[in-house]
């Protein structure tokens, strides 16, 4: 079992940074404010790489504007060119750095890091390039050590530059189309085609901040928990860098601060063994749920004369997940998905990360007796896993693989960068409670031909790197023509009936949802999760007998939906997503007024009737009652 438990490990730990925290050995410095921006308008939008903006303060380059940060520049300004802006954004900031930071021989790293920017990024540290990313969503860094203490200065200039475009091998994917007939478009006119329903909001959308560690440092910290009557066990696997003798050790504190198990003195790999262990739970399903340990991990190390302590602590929760033909276990006991999806999305700071509305939101979850959501459709902030942890919000992990449509986007490129973005996406979630299931993608064109070969090598990649966690991806085809769902632990469907089909039509849902899971059911022999469903709803819009788009049409709608539920929760459907936790911003179309109206909440976290007929449902589930 040992070997079994290491091998997991090993597959777990990669060469990615954890997240930054203080500790003793650590400090943080946050970036966040107002910073210099400005848009590359030029036709090619490559004018600022041409004239190399990075080399001096982009204030010396043209004119700028202030551009907070995190958020999306989108709706900050009046300028309409800026709202669909595609192409580079430049932003730059001027930084004082504490003195012993920047000294030669400090004995210590200095990291420039970035919570996510959508979706292509450069960074320079005075005109100096230390750091590329593909991909929105997800954190990356870069060691700035060397840039700043071999030249020591009063500030230090960070610059920037993000694109938002998509290709056919983003994620999510897109595609750029000129429009060339000059009787109706400027020549050389092009907009951005994409596949999904959510507005392409671009920028910097979460924190920028910088961290110091010793030079001797806690590289990556993975763990794996399991427990067996009443001895739980955190398998751990840590990395250090920067020395290869060093001694560590290991503890693990309860909420109370005390000691309750440790290992000093021993190898990186080990196991840490807890005696009654306090379990951590779902919200509602434990009358004392979350419970979190804190793992604290110390190295000692002596390099010549100098001698370096790093210690790192993170959030541990110990509970197990399991699957099986019919159920989802959590700790052995069957768990029903009653939950939301959602977006990061808000007025005018668009995707950029915001505590207050986070906050509200995590209260409007428990307000309405939700225990899980969907990431849907791509990474949320590690800010709000944090809270996830924290709540006992389960969590289905979802990565920016929607939209995947085009033929062109299931080949060996497409695969290729899919696969890293999941092994970012793993590496950053891999140790947190709340996440339960990985999904590698949001409505596929998983009917192509390509998809088998496609979804079989990103699915039992993932498994590879994670075989703690089941793996999913969310469908909106038929079982007849899907050719991928053979491959995942859980089926998700995303059905609209008597929405985007037989519109207006509530008398045909029952018999069309009860045949979907059937047939899906009888298909894999897997358990089933409601992953979508609901109808778009004006708030304040009325109508008896319901009409479309009438809070009444909504409400009817999911009682339709319920009566289903309830009969096939009784075999193999685990759970049911509602769409949509809020009303959210879409591209500009015929089909959409001011975005996606499928909320139970507008877009200002204002209740709609559903909202209450959806907490009655769910407080019952969450009591037994229902």
């Amino acid at each position: 079992m040992a070997i079994e438990w290491h091998l997991w490990l090993s597959l777990l730990a990669c060469s990615f940074a954890l997240t930054p925290r203080d500790s003793p050995s650590r400090e943080l410095k946050e970036l966040n404010g107002l910073w210099s921006f400005r848009a590359d308008q030029s036709a090619n939008r490559n004018q600022g790489f041409e004239e190399t903006w990075y080399w001096q303060p982009l204030r010396e380059t043209g004119p700028v504007i202030d551009m907070p940060v995190p958020s999306s520049y989108n709706d900050i300004t009046q300028d309409h060119k800026l709202r669909d802006f595609i192409g580079w954004v430049w932003y730059e900031k001027e930084v004082l750095m504490p003195k012993h930071w920047t000294l030669p021989n400090a004995g210590m790293r200095v990291v420039l890091h970035i919570g996510s920017a959508n979706y292509y990024t450069f960074v320079w540290v005075n005109g100096a390039e230390v750091a590329f990313h593909e991909g929105g969503h997800l954190p990356f860094e870069a060691d700035i050590t060397k840039v700043i203490q071999n030249r020591p200065t009063n500030k230090y200039r960070i610059t920037i530059a993000v694109n938002n475009t998509l290709t056919p091998y983003t994620l999510p994917p897109g595609r750029i189309q000129y429009m060339t007939d000059t009787k109706r478009y400027p020549l050389g006119y092009f907009v951005q085609i994409t596949q999904f329903d959510f507005f392409n909001y671009a920028g910097i959308h979460r924190p920028v901040l910088l961290y110091t560690t010793p030079s001797v440092y806690i590289d990556d910290v993975t763990i794996v928990t399991d427990f067996e009557d009443d001895i739980g066990i955190v398998h751990y696997e840590i990395s250090i860098q920067g020395s290869a003798h060093y001694s560590l050790s290991v503890k693990l504190y309860n909420q109370r601060g005390q000691a309750v198990s440790s290992v000093t003195g021993g190898p990186p790999v080990g196991r840490l063994i807890i005696n009654q262990p306090i379990l951590w739970w779902p919200y509602l399903m434990h009358e004392s749920p979350a419970y979190l340990y804190s793992l604290e991990v110390y190295v000692k190390s002596k390099n010549g004369s100098a001698s370096y302590e790093d210690v790192y602590t993170l959030p541990v929760g110990i509970r197990k997940v399991q699957v099986t033909k019919t159920q989802f276990l959590i700790n052995g006991k069957p768990f029903y998905f009653h939950g939301v999806n959602k977006h990061e999305d808000s007025d005018i700071r668009g995707k950029g990360l915001d505590w207050s509305l986070i906050i509200k939101d995590f209260n409007l979850l428990r307000w309405l007796g939700a225990n899980s959501f969907r990431t849907s459709h791509y990474p949320y902030a590690e800010e709000i896993m944090d809270l996830c942890d924290k709540y006992g919000i389960v969590v289905i992990d979802e990565c920016p693989g929607v939209g995947i449509k085009d033929p062109v986007s299931f080949g060996n490129k497409s695969l290729a960068h899919h696969l890293s973005v999941m092994e970012e996406l793993v590496h950053r979630d891999k140790n947190r409670p709340s996440v339960v299931m990985w999904s590698v993608a949001n409505e596929p064109a998983s009917g192509l031909p390509q998809a088998n070969h496609y979804f079989k090598t990103l699915i039992s990649s993932t498994k590879a790197m994670d075989p703690t966690r089941p793996v999913t991806f969310v469908t909106d085809t038929s079982y007849e023509n899907d050719k991928a769902m053979q491959y995942t632990d859980v089926i998700c469907v995303n059905s609209y009936f008597s929405w985007y089909h037989d519109a207006g039509h509530l008398e045909v849902i029952q018999l069309q949802l009860n045949n979907q899971f059937e047939n899906w059911y009888n298909k894999y022999q897997k358990p089933i999760i409601q992953s979508e469903y609901g109808a778009d709803t004006i708030a304040g819009l009325h109508s008896d007998p319901p009409v479309m788009f009438s809070e009444e049409y909504q409400k009817a709608v999911m009682q339709e939906y319920f009566v289903v539920f309830d009969e096939r929760r009784k075999d193999y459907l685990i759970g049911e997503l509602i769409w949509n936790f809020a009303d959210f911003m879409t591209a500009q179309s015929t089909e959409r007024v001011a975005g996606n109206k499928k909320g139970i909440f507008t877009r200002q976290r204002q209740p709609k009737s559903a909202a209450f007929v959806l907490r009655d449902r769910y407080w019952k589930l969450a009591n037994g009652t229902k």
